[in-house]
């Protein structure tokens, strides 16, 4: 699975932005729509352990405590599935830019604070 894949386009990411999504959980993302996520706010994470994709259902209530703190100093991502009573690791590749772009709130507000 490539989350993504076809979708260079800044447009991919900006529909799950206007929905309100704060983060992204997949296998595996395609590179560009990756960078678009992070352009825009949204957190791409990575199943630690991809057998974990198939134990959550549509409409599962996850919980991730912390993940400002865990952005900025690092350290293990756990996301609590509340609905079905379990949690698994994700993990999160940033690059120093790119944690201050996700901390910031995305490229445009990341880019007002550098000047």
């Amino acid at each position: 699975m490539n989350y993504g894949q076809g979708s260079s386009r800044e447009h991919a990411a900006l529909a799950p932005l206007y929905l309100g999504v704060k983060a992204i959980i997949c296998k595996s993302f395609a590179r560009i729509h990756r960078q678009n996520l992070i352009n825009n706010g949204i957190l791409p994470l990575e199943f630690v352990n991809e057998s974990d994709y198939d134990k959550i259902d549509q409409g599962d209530r996850l919980k991730i405590a912390n993940i400002r703190s865990i952005v900025e100093k690092g350290g293990k991502i756990v996301v609590e599935d509340e609905t079905k009573g379990f949690s698994f690791e994700v993990k999160c590749e940033l690059s120093e830019r790119g944690k201050g772009m996700m901390l910031a709130g995305g490229l445009l507000n990341y880019t007002k604070q550098q000047g």
